[in-house]
């Protein structure tokens, strides 16, 4: 077994947290029996809900953490009204009506924190910034390690200060929602081994890289700029225990999406994606509101999901997708590490 402040794995590789359905139980599982450390993501998800989770991984005895998104509630009521109304002609494709009022909610971040007090997980990453210090000390007296994801020094050093016990340096790369605590800024372009070696460099703390990554090669930069292990996400969407939708699927592996894109346009936060049409469209005059803008789209996504339609759904993917391969999860861990 790896043994660091941060994981217990056999491997230094990390199956990370992807919410919205594509990290299921399964695949945490998978990831585990394969020699990673899993994490499952409760975004999105009532307590309830990942309550249930948590047990059914930790009934298969392997090791696990959950990660959290600290709550974002800042919403200009005007412009999330004028957003709405550009996007009305996505949604009048499949007669549906989107709601100009924002929708605010703190993603059930009490209920969670009183579940995993009561059911401590080894882990608990946290996204989208940092909560009270109290909350941090909380979890972290009910026997979990607080891991705060961050994309930047000053982020690095705020979560320092705020007593968690470790890092995942997400660079820039990343697929999905980019951890950064600003969400009016993008993050800085750059190679997340490099970051990784500059937040070492400034912060005393035990690191997880992430983003990027999709080759062996470009586990062991990470890992020999100062990681002690390494995130993977998007090169697990398409294996056989992820939970990614047919249409997310097809769209990763189809010829005609050329490259990713960091967007707010479908959830009022960074986020890196396939380019794709409804991103041409509305990328431009996207708003910083979230999760305002995620409730907004939500039903327009989801229809766009089910019908078939890439271009109107959030095709979420890091830089590297085109190394994704459907199959097991195990045989991208074991490719990752170098054991195939």
């Amino acid at each position: 077994m790896t043994i660091s402040p941060l994981i217990t794995s056999r491997l230094p590789i990390v199956a990370a947290p992807m919410a919205g359905g594509a990290t299921t139980v399964a695949l945490a599982i998978a990831a585990a029996e394969a020699g990673a450390f899993p994490f499952l993501a409760a975004g999105y998800k009532s307590a309830e809900a990942i309550g249930a989770e948590v047990e059914l991984l930790r009934a298969s005895g392997h090791p696990f953490g959950v990660n959290l998104f600290v709550p974002s509630t800042e919403v200009d009521a005007a412009a999330f009204a004028a957003y709405a109304a550009e996007l009305q002609p996505e949604a009048d494709v499949y007669d549906l009506a989107l709601d100009p009022t924002p929708v605010a909610d703190d993603d059930h971040w009490a209920e969670k924190i009183a579940l995993l007090v009561a059911n401590p997980v080894p882990v608990v990453s946290l996204t989208f910034g940092l909560p009270p210090q109290s909350d941090i000390a909380t979890l972290q007296g009910a026997g979990s390690r607080v891991l705060a994801t961050v994309t930047n020094v000053d982020e690095a050093a705020a979560a320092r200060d705020a007593g968690v016990d470790g890092l995942i340096v997400q660079g820039s790369a990343a697929g999905g929602h980019s951890a950064i605590f600003e969400a009016t800024q993008n993050p800085a372009d750059g190679d997340t081994a490099e970051l990784v070696h500059t937040i070492r460099d400034a912060v005393d703390l035990p690191v997880i890289g992430a983003g990027g990554v999709g080759s062996p090669d470009d586990v062991q930069r990470i890992l020999d700029a100062g990681a002690e292990a390494v995130a993977v996400g998007t090169l697990l969407l398409l294996t056989d225990e992820a939970g990614t939708s047919p249409t997310h699927r097809a769209a990763l592996a189809d010829p005609a999406f050329t490259d990713t894109v960091i967007t707010r346009a479908f959830t009022g936060r960074p986020a890196r994606a396939l380019r794709s049409a409804f991103v041409d469209r509305h990328d431009a005059t996207a708003i910083t509101a979230y999760p305002a803008v995620h409730h907004l789209t939500r039903v327009l996504r989801a229809t766009a999901g089910k019908v078939g339609d890439a271009e109107r759904l959030h095709l979420w993917a890091g830089a590297g997708w085109q190394s994704a391969r459907p199959g097991p999860v195990a045989d991208v861990i074991h490719h990752l590490a170098g054991e195939d």
